[in-house]
């Protein structure tokens, strides 16, 4: 069983969406963002379950983070956990590679618009 936190957690647990389940539409519109591109991009250059979201430097606060990840999460490309106060994140390449080939490949490529060097 997961160790939580002293006094435990009171936010619910982080709803999934399997990447299988996901429309076109719903992936390019989660991708159209450079925020999160850049989420994006940090998770790929990092082990699962390794980037709290608290870790990654982006230009937004902590509710429009919360945002961006829920966008991800709702297009199958983000699975989070709660590891005691912190939650952490996957990017979950097979699964979304596996619905829409390709597309992380070209999220990925240096040349795409965005602010990763």
């Amino acid at each position: 069983m997961p160790k939580q936190a002293a006094g435990g957690s009171h936010r619910a647990a982080p709803v999934h969406t399997d990447p299988e389940e996901v429309s076109v539409l719903t992936a390019l519109s989660a991708v159209s963002d450079p925020v999160r591109i850049t989420l994006i991009r940090e998770l790929a250059n990092s082990a699962d379950w390794t980037r709290s979201c608290g870790s990654f430097d982006v230009p937004v606060g902590k509710a429009a983070l919360s945002h961006h990840f829920s966008v991800l999460r709702g297009a199958g490309l983000v699975e989070q956990r709660d590891e005691g106060p912190k939650r952490v994140n996957r990017l979950r390449r097979e699964e979304f590679d596996a619905r829409f080939p390709g597309l992380l490949a070209l999220l990925l490529a240096d040349d795409v618009v965005g602010d990763a060097g």
